[in-house]
């Protein structure tokens, strides 16, 4: 890895001042900026650095303007990335110093001992974090030695050095997510232990929808601060925001009028919904604002009192609609709040302050405890899903979290309505593709003419008929008009292309050779088959695998230590199917698969995942330098792979849903 910062930053001080993974994203970050700018120049980095947090967050485009001006004479010189790199330190450096006093309440800059990059911590934050895991991790065998957590010291970060903490938080927020059978618990680990739980951890994070791009396991090892908190707070914003969905809650289409709106409020995020929530309530107690976001529009405590009154009027007081002062108004709330049982997340400092995502904690607890919603049955047919859409949902979360995974420069709430532009498709297709979009005939959100919409999503068709996807009589125009079959049929395609291109780059395996799901099959089955075992599987929907034994073996062959087959059961009932489906997952996880399938994939066999599954262990297998590996057993094995079609059952599953499209 030092050979490759090395060719990023030849300057050895510039090495120094930032970590190989900040290095990285800020390298990402760069290309993002030249790419769309074409030539870039000290003039227009006041508005690009925007996006980097801690100087976008804490100096504005005019005082970035201004430093830039007085720091530099020639505004028109090009900018390389040891010069952006430059400028970034010193605007940092100046942001901090203009912040003075004013980060009393976050901790001291933190500075690692291989890089003087700043980072902040909020207190106020980490206190609220601390309360949740305290709270919802009392009762935790295995962690009550470390509980309760001390909010006034670091011990939050100590103890997560071992990775123990963080999974058992991630159950907490999706419960089932990790098989506990497979984290390594006891008093003191090794290294390698470590490393593996927090291997667990960061692909778990990702497959419950957690960005964790710029993270990696030594960081969490570390203990580096800023960026486990950025992990907790992830992870605990998950879990307040899992109801607000109309599966969880139908209470949730008395917001809405009519099925077109429901269909609406479904594509919505929760933070969206739970705003819509806040305003349908605060329009009843007549509150004429209509509240955007949960920091500048709550900071007056105005938009509190008055939802606090319409949920829980009996425990209203008179001077909290009288009281002027903003600090005294946001005592009374947390008073009032305190009397309904939902006190927690955040202090009245933070909500003068308006931390958005203490407030935005805050508001979620307050709408799980009591969201004021009609507890009578609402006719809702129309929220009912058929299997095909239940099917569909499921594939769409994968995708979905699969997308994000890549580190893009958006995060994605919805695939059927985030990707209707094609910029996102677009920046997906360059990351699984590197330089495969034409930028220059892109055009980048927000998109106001509709043309510019079906003008990207031409090409995003374009592009994918270069990659040989199967795409019949399909246009632009019906990814604008987010046709759900066919989204989901092309980011398939996108997804398998991703992991056959993943294991045709093992070039010292493959030879430079095309990997077809033939390969992948093989390569499984010939694994097992060389280990003495019976066990076999036909094609990626041989209904066998529902029991879980056939990846069970594969694991522990690809690593013997994988696999405690005391705790494997039969896999003859629903339940030991499920068990063994659960281990399945959190094993490949923590061995370093990134996948973003559920246990009832493997049960039922659904196809697609199967496969996705097959190839990401077999990606790691021969990413391994232990012992020589191949991708068949013998020659005869190669030639048979290389005969077999390339075209497979989920090729064909994509050909249906396009033809049933283009015929539609």
């Amino acid at each position: 890895m030092a050979g490759y910062v090395g060719v990023l930053v030849s300057d050895p001080w510039l090495q120094n001042q930032f970590t190989q993974v900040e290095l990285r994203s800020l390298k990402s970050h760069f290309d993002t900026m030249k790419r769309e700018k074409g030539c870039l120049t000290l003039a227009d980095l006041p508005s690009q650095m925007a996006k980097l947090k801690q100087v976008g967050e804490n100096l504005t485009e005019q005082e970035r303007v201004s430093f830039i001006r007085d720091s530099y004479k020639c505004l028109d010189e090009d900018v390389d990335f040891e010069i952006f790199l430059r400028v970034y330190l010193k605007l940092q450096a100046h942001a901090a110093a203009r912040m003075g006093n004013n980060v009393k309440n976050s901790s001291a800059f933190l500075k690692s001992p291989t890089s003087t990059l700043l980072h902040t911590i909020s207190e106020s934050e980490k206190a609220s974090y601390v309360a949740h895991i305290n709270n919802y991790l009392v009762g935790d065998e295995f962690l009550k030695k470390f509980l309760p957590i001390d909010p006034s010291t670091n011990d939050l970060f100590e103890i997560s050095k071992d990775g123990v903490l963080i999974c058992k938080l991630i159950n907490v927020a999706v419960p089932g997510t990790i098989d506990e059978r497979a984290i390594n618990m006891k008093r003191m680990l090794n290294p390698w232990e470590r490393n593996e739980n927090h291997t667990l951890c960061l692909n778990s994070a990702k497959a419950i929808g957690c960005t964790v791009v710029n993270i990696g396991t030594q960081d969490l090892i570390e203990g580096r601060r800023h960026l486990v908190l950025g992990v907790i707070s992830q992870i605990i914003k998950i879990q307040l925001l899992a109801d607000l969905n109309l599966k969880k809650t139908p209470q949730l289409v008395e917001l809405v009028d009519d099925s077109k709106d429901v269909e609406e409020l479904m594509n919505l995020p929760p933070e969206k919904i739970l705003l819509r929530w806040m305003n349908f309530q605060l329009k009843k107690a007549g509150y004429n604002k209509i509240v955007t976001n949960f920091s500048s529009d709550i900071k007056d405590g105005e938009a509190y009192v008055r939802l606090l009154n319409v949920l829980a009027p009996e425990y209203t007081t008179p001077s909290m609609l009288t009281v002027r002062d903003p600090s005294e108004r946001a005592k009374l709330v947390l008073e009032h709040a305190d009397r309904m049982g939902c006190k927690r997340y955040l202090t009245a400092k933070d909500i003068v302050e308006g931390s958005p995502n203490l407030n935005l904690a805050f508001v979620a607890h307050i709408f799980q405890h009591r969201n004021g919603l009609s507890t009578e049955a609402k006719q809702v047919s129309f929220v009912e899903t058929s299997p095909d859409e239940a099917q569909m949902s499921k594939e769409e979360r994968s995708f979905r979290f699969w997308i994000n995974s890549l580190g893009n420069s958006s995060y994605i709430h919805n695939v059927f309505e985030d990707l209707r532009d094609g910029w996102m498709l677009l920046e997906t297709l360059d990351k699984v593709s590197p330089g495969i979009v034409n930028w220059k005939i892109a055009t980048k959100p927000p998109i106001k003419m509709p043309f510019r919409k079906v003008e990207n999503c031409n090409q995003v068709v374009k592009i994918g008929k270069q990659l040989k996807f199967s795409l019949v009589n399909i246009a632009g125009n019906d990814v604008v008009q987010g046709n759900k079959k066919l989204l989901l049929a092309y980011l398939w395609q996108l997804m398998r292309c991703n992991m056959l291109q993943l294991l045709k780059n093992l070039r010292f395996h493959s030879h430079g050779k095309e990997i077809t799901d033939a390969h992948i099959l093989e390569w499984a089955n010939s694994k097992v088959r060389n280990s003495g075992s019976q066990s076999h599987m036909t094609s990626f929907k041989d209904k066998s695998l529902s029991t879980g034994i056939f990846f069970l073996e594969l694991l522990s062959l690809v690593h013997p230590r994988a696999v405690n087959w005391s705790l494997v059961t039969k896999g003859e009932t629903e339940e030991q199917k499920k068990m063994n489906a659960t281990y399945i997952i959190s094993i490949a996880r923590k061995l370093g698969c990134s996948i973003f399938l559920l246990p009832e994939d493997i049960i039922e066999v659904n196809q697609k995942m199967i496969l996705t599954l097959t190839a990401s262990i077999m990606y790691w297998h021969l990413k391994q330098p232990s012992e020589d590996q191949s991708f068949g057993s013998s020659d005869s094995d190669s030639s048979s792979v290389d005969t077999a079609s390339t075209s497979t059952l989920d090729d064909t599953a994509s050909e249906t849903s396009a033809d049933d499209i283009s015929n539609r």
